[in-house]
């Protein structure tokens, strides 16, 4: 790092480099760090540039690691960030560019440190770094110990109370992702962290009075969905006389930033479409990692508490004494965004988790008149079940089930009618109503399984939603009556099949008084077409179901109780859930690079 660094292949030599990472301590009022903050070099874009960078800082991080017990520079650093962040809100108001360049670059180092301390020591070792103080000789003295809690307390704030504006976007993202660099010490696990420091510092102290306010920053920055500034837009006029060294080291990192956001972030797995929001995108994931960290051992999780509990802002009803993390937030501009971004795992995941998890967002959303918005995205996942992977599918289609649990969904859905469905390819719909559509996309999905994935939980879940559906089936179009009796003639010749296997295994055992009748009511409509004689017009079969439905003895018909198939978690869900978020934040365009020979939680080339 410093003015001087213009390559990452200069990192291992660098002066302000091996001078932080040596075996002299440096003062906190040393204008060393000034000079170590001042650097331009080109970002990383791929995670082919990012592994030269991890490779090229290796040597400066071991010799930390070795020297930082006795220097003390690592909390010297972290301590000169904290000092600087206490200025930066002032510092945004006057348009102090380079201050707020400075910082950020602070961060930067201070983030790239910790993701690699992370990646290859224990919880107790990364915190003997974190409690080096300066003592006089047998004194003894304990404040060093929320230097780590003090560093996250100030990215919290960080991210809650800086204001969003050009110069700010990086920083406030570089804060979002060094959160997140926090928590991730479950990747270096196989099994789900359950006593971890995340549960030490986020869910008691000084950290949790901020629950509400950082979930409610998080979602409104997926909300808003604020794009990064053009490049150069954060950085002072350029001066008469060419702008002089700072000027062009903020212009440089300007750029290298720009390059970083639109060409897939330093921890993309290949080269990415252009992430429309970072900001967005990072405070998405770290969102959900804070909402599937488990239970603390004496307190639930308060994040998650927070997203169980907001309400709208338009509602004006007290907030129950027992909520301790409540806030309000649009929901108009929440279900809109969320309509809109359901093209990425992480986005119905979050769709998934609000309306399970939070009853005033489910009901909203179960009273919107425009509900064909969000169900349209989510068949389309469904519909392009091949290129998604498992776990997108089945979010989507565990949200379909929730969905289908309300009566008033399943007859709405029959209301409303499209027009030109041009990502359906089966056949042409020049017009067809929501649930005919919904009907059509889920028996494909179930013939789907059938034939290629053959899984017994998406299969059940999607005769669970046709079930629930049932009862409110009005005016199906044509091709959805159609592929309904295919689905149903196909399921009775497996399941003939199946009960015939039984059967002769059990006929040696039987007497013929022991053979059930055929079904009653299917004997009776049978012998009507029969004695109407062959060749019946489907206007005639349909007169004779009629007229023999008014002459069937009631008395001999079974009744069936009104069934209503329920999404139920599992009884662990977060054996699932948190190996999954953290896929998605390993995989994110916009996320942090992580080598592969570290990762324990879930296998690197699983779905």
């Amino acid at each position: 790092m410093g003015s001087n660094s213009s390559r990452i292949s200069d990192l291992p030599k660098n002066e302000y480099l091996t001078k932080l990472s040596g075996t002299e301590s440096v003062s906190e009022n040393d204008p060393f760090w000034n000079q170590l903050f001042s650097f331009s070099f080109p970002a990383p874009t791929s995670s082919t540039e990012m592994k030269l960078l991890e490779e090229a800082t290796i040597s400066v991080c071991k010799s930390l690691a070795e020297n930082n017990p006795r220097t003390g520079n690592l909390a010297a650093l972290i301590k000169v960030f904290l000092a600087r962040t206490k200025e930066l809100k002032l510092s945004a108001e006057c348009q102090n560019h380079i201050f707020i360049w400075q910082t950020h670059n602070a961060l930067f180092i201070i983030c790239c440190l910790l993701k690699a301390f992370i990646s290859e020591m224990t919880e107790e070792e990364l915190q003997v770094h974190f409690t080096y103080e300066e003592k006089p000789p047998g004194s003894y003295s304990t404040d060093s110990e929320d230097l780590l809690e003090e560093l996250i307390c100030c990215l919290m704030e960080l991210i809650t109370d800086i204001p969003l504006l050009d110069i700010t976007y990086e920083i406030s993202v570089e804060a979002i992702s060094t959160m997140v660099v926090f928590l991730s010490c479950q990747l270096f696990h196989k099994e789900v962290l359950r006593h971890s420091i995340s549960h030490k510092y986020l869910m008691q102290g000084r950290c949790l009075s901020y629950t509400s306010k950082l979930v409610k920053t998080l979602l409104y920055n997926f909300i808003r969905q604020e794009k990064p500034p053009p490049p150069g837009a954060h950085v002072l006029p350029q001066q008469s006389d060419g702008g002089g060294l700072l000027y062009g080291l903020a212009t440089g990192v300007a750029t290298g930033l720009w390059t970083v956001f639109t060409l897939g972030g330093v921890g993309s797995k290949q080269q990415t479409p252009e992430l429309a929001s970072p900001l967005a995108n990072q405070s998405l994931l770290l969102l959900l990692v804070l909402a599937n960290l488990t239970d603390g051992p004496d307190a639930p999780n308060p994040y998650r508490q927070a997203i169980m509990s907001f309400k709208n802002t338009q509602d004006s009803s007290p907030f129950p004494s027992s909520i301790l993390h409540a806030f309000q937030i649009n929901f108009n501009s929440l279900y809109t965004a969320l309509c809109e971004q359901q093209t990425s795992d992480q986005a119905t995941l979050l769709l998934y988790t609000l309306l399970h998890q939070n009853s005033n967002i489910r009901t909203y959303m179960l009273a919107r008149t425009d509900m064909e918005n969000l169900v349209l995205p989510i068949l389309e996942i469904l519909y392009h079940v091949e290129e998604r992977n498992s776990h997108h599918v089945y979010m989507a289609l565990i949200i379909l089930l929730i969905l289908t649990e309300d009566d008033g969904f399943n007859r709405s859905i029959h209301e409303v009618i499209l027009k030109n469905i041009t990502w359906y390819s089966e056949r042409v719909l020049t017009e067809i109503s929501l649930g005919s559509l919904l009907i059509l996309v889920v028996i494909r999905t179930i013939q789907y399984n059938m034939t290629r994935t053959r899984d017994k939980y998406l299969h059940t879940n999607c005769l669970a939603a046709l079930a629930n559906m049932s009862a409110q089936f009005r005016s199906l179009h044509q091709y959805a009556a159609q592929r309904i009796i295919s689905l149903f003639s196909l399921l009775s010749k497996k399941h003939n099949k199946v009960l015939e296997q039984a059967t002769q295994s059990l006929r040696g055992s039987l007497s013929s008084s022991d053979v059930p009748l055929p079904d009653y009511v299917i004997t009776f409509f049978s012998s009507r077409l029969l004695q109407a004689g062959a060749e019946l017009s489907v206007e005639r079969v349909l007169e004779i179901i009629k007229q023999g439905v008014v002459a069937l003895p009631k008395d001999r018909l079974k009744k069936f109780p009104e069934l209503k198939f329920k999404y139920v978690e599992e009884e662990q869900p977060e054996e699932f859930f948190i190996p999954y978020v953290w896929s998605l934040v390993y995989s994110s365009a916009a996320g942090l690079y992580w080598s592969p020979q570290h990762i324990q939680l879930f296998t690197m080339d699983a779905d």
